[in-house]
């Protein structure tokens, strides 16, 4: 089918309308699987909105661990469709299509939000982990610490891309940063809890400057999370929800009674003050799932099915023409 069928897109966003002719076959996957990813990331934001619990009398909103955990495979799922498109769709385009190619669909945007959805996705594990008893504070500082380090390469991968200098790249460019200061903040605090089980002075002090690098982290992912609500479109501050509802509350509390119980260590170690911890390094445990195009069916009549093609494509075509020529005169 290669070259022979012309397919036709029409772009719209950002105000502005477009139509782009192909006559390229892996365009037309690109578009397919670019859907597809669409969809998952879709349909997990949708499994991520509070529902009544029929268990509690009083109509509490919440999110199952079931609905969370299938969440995070759809992100997988979404991550690899887009991983496919870089890797065997984006490598087949001469530069002249590449360079023709939506905002959407550019390298740079895929890619990063191939590894958004797999920080979403690990920001989801951290909620599991927080209303899990079992779950250690070494377990949740390691996925806070995953989390910062997928927010931060998909933040280095859009802020080097043109696209990010208009339209919904930038508005993307201010969520990923938003998404990155709250999981920095999260890493901190719970580094913090776990240097502060040491019986040493030092990791008293450790401990306190983690804790309020948390606060000044969460104050400011609240301005980023404005300056992302009012980059056109212009959309409404969405409320805590997820982890960060816990920590929202948690991180200024322990910051407040940590400082206080340990301020004379603070006074006694001025020069703790200007060295905040760093954050331990941790191999990256989410991946995208693989995918695969299905195999064509050997039976398969490739130049029948594209004379097929072709001929339903002419008749949409001139239908599509008389219709309009139709509307002309009845104007």
């Amino acid at each position: 089918m290669e070259g022979c069928v012309e397919f036709k897109w029409k772009t719209l966003g950002d105000g502005r309308r477009a139509e782009l002719c192909f006559t390229n076959l892996w365009m037309e996957m690109l578009t397919v699987i670019h859907m597809m990813a669409a969809l998952a990331l879709t349909e997990a934001n949708s499994l991520m909105i509070p529902r009544a619990c029929s268990d509690s009398s009083n109509s509490v909103r919440v999110v199952s661990s079931d609905c969370r955990r299938d969440a995070v495979d759809l992100l997988l799922k979404a991550s690899g469709y887009l991983e496919f498109c870089i890797r065997e769709i984006l490598t087949r385009f001469p530069p002249d299509i590449k360079c023709k190619l939506p905002d959407d669909m550019q390298e740079s945007v895929l890619q990063t939000l191939s590894i958004q959805a797999l920080g979403q996705g690990t920001e989801i594990q951290l909620g599991l982990a927080v209303d899990s008893k079992k779950a250690t504070l070494s377990v949740k500082r390691r996925l806070a610490c995953e989390q910062v380090i997928y927010f931060s390469q998909a933040y280095q991968c859009l802020s080097g891309c043109e696209v990010v200098s208009h339209g919904c790249a930038k508005k993307l460019l201010r969520f990923i940063y938003w998404k990155f200061l709250e999981a920095k903040a999260a890493a901190y605090y719970y580094h913090g809890l776990v240097i502060d089980k040491g019986n040493e002075p030092a990791c008293h002090v450790s401990a306190v400057c983690c804790f309020l690098a948390a606060a000044e982290l969460l104050a400011e992912s609240k301005k980023a999370c404005f300056s992302f609500c009012l980059a056109p479109p212009v959309t409404r501050a969405p409320p805590m929800w997820g982890v960060m509802k816990h920590l929202s509350q948690k991180i200024p509390e322990v910051a407040f009674r940590k400082s206080q119980t340990y301020g004379y260590l603070l006074e006694e170690e001025e020069k703790a003050m200007r060295c905040l911890p760093e954050l331990p390094d941790f191999q990256l445990s989410l991946r995208p799932e693989e995918f695969e195009l299905p195999e064509i069916e050997a039976g398969s009549s490739e130049g029948n099915q594209t004379h097929l093609l072709s001929e339903h494509l002419e008749d949409y075509s001139d239908n599509h023409d008389d219709e309009d020529d139709d509307d002309e005169l009845d104007h």
